[in-house]
């Protein structure tokens, strides 16, 4: 295995800016119901700069596989200077929630393998797995038929290893055999806890495993504001190790993002003071922060996912 060097271009302002990933990485988007997860994964796998994208719907609505099929072969990319169609680099694998439980828990495992396999070519892999919650009820489902021992909310107690070694085979490797190659696999799951409550088992296990950590929230969400990734509540851990290869680009660029997050943070701030005593209560440098904060959300951040010209 080799370490991250190059990130993952998702063409999602508020991901590539604030939140990168590495060719190779762990990911994951939980988010209640209506939050955009699946539009996300569905982006991901549209726009971003994978030479593959395996996209697993485990346990999903037929109608969102419907579209992706629908879609995607309507949509063109560039493939080695080359317009193809997505479906070109597409592998779908779909196990809707109409289907058999063992087969949805082996739809994650199906779509990983598979990702490996173009991996061993030599080729940068990108695996959407919508939704691994999905995955956690099967296995629960299963454990409960096979009479184990239950932990937490009803799931074996083995959820957490199962996590581990499934978010485990993404990474940049260095391939056996000639001629010489690297691969990469990079891991996106999709978290769909009840209610949008983080400290479901699911989502508690899969924030101590992945990376990177784009959480979705409601409040955004119901602004119409997409995508809805919480800049308050996300995370990058990669950020570090991605520094040399933005620098070679613009020297500044670790500057600007931290200083992006300040003004940000610094938003939610006064807005609590707003709410108590009102705007005018403010200095002019704080008026002048909260303006540019919502420059940064309306005209930066916000994105949309489904017109060509926002990318």
């Amino acid at each position: 295995k080799l370490p991250g060097i190059a990130p993952m271009l998702t063409c999602q302002r508020v991901i590539d800016a604030l939140f990168p990933t590495t060719l190779g990485g762990t990911c994951a988007v939980p988010g209640a119901f209506g939050c955009g997860k699946t539009v996300i994964s569905q982006s991901l796998a549209k726009y971003s700069n994978s030479d593959v994208v395996v996209y697993v719907g485990c346990g999903e609505r037929g109608n969102e596989m419907a579209e992706v099929l629908t879609e995607f072969p309507q949509l063109t990319t560039l493939i080695n200077g080359k317009e193809e169609q997505i479906m070109q680099r597409t592998t779908l694998v779909a196990n809707t929630s109409n289907m058999p439980v063992a087969a949805r828990e082996a739809s994650v495992y199906t779509g990983v393998t598979t990702a490996e396999y173009f991996r061993d070519m030599g080729l940068n892999v990108s695996m959407m797995a919508d939704s691994t919650s999905r995955w956690a009820e099967a296995l629960r489902e299963i454990s409960g038929r096979l009479a184990e021992m239950p932990a937490d909310s009803g799931y074996p107690a083995y959820l957490g290893a199962r996590l581990a070694s499934f978010y485990e085979r993404a990474g940049r490797v260095k391939c056996m055999g000639s001629p010489d190659r690297e691969g990469a696999v990079t891991i996106v799951g999709a978290v769909s806890p009840p209610g949008g409550d983080f400290t479901d088992p699911v989502t508690s296990a899969t924030l101590s495993i992945v990376q990177v950590f784009w959480g979705l929230d409601k409040k955004l969400a119901q602004r119409k504001h997409f995508p809805s990734i919480n800049w308050n509540i996300s995370f990058s851990k990669y950020t570090r190790a991605l520094e040399p290869f933005f620098n070679k680009y613009d020297n500044e660029y670790s500057a600007l993002q931290q200083k992006v997050k300040e003004i940000l943070q610094t938003e939610d701030d006064l807005q609590e003071i707003v709410q108590l005593v009102g705007r005018d209560s403010l200095s002019e440098d704080q008026k002048c922060t909260l303006e540019v904060a919502r420059i940064i959300r309306e005209d930066f951040l916000q994105q949309n996912g489904f017109s060509d010209y926002d990318y």
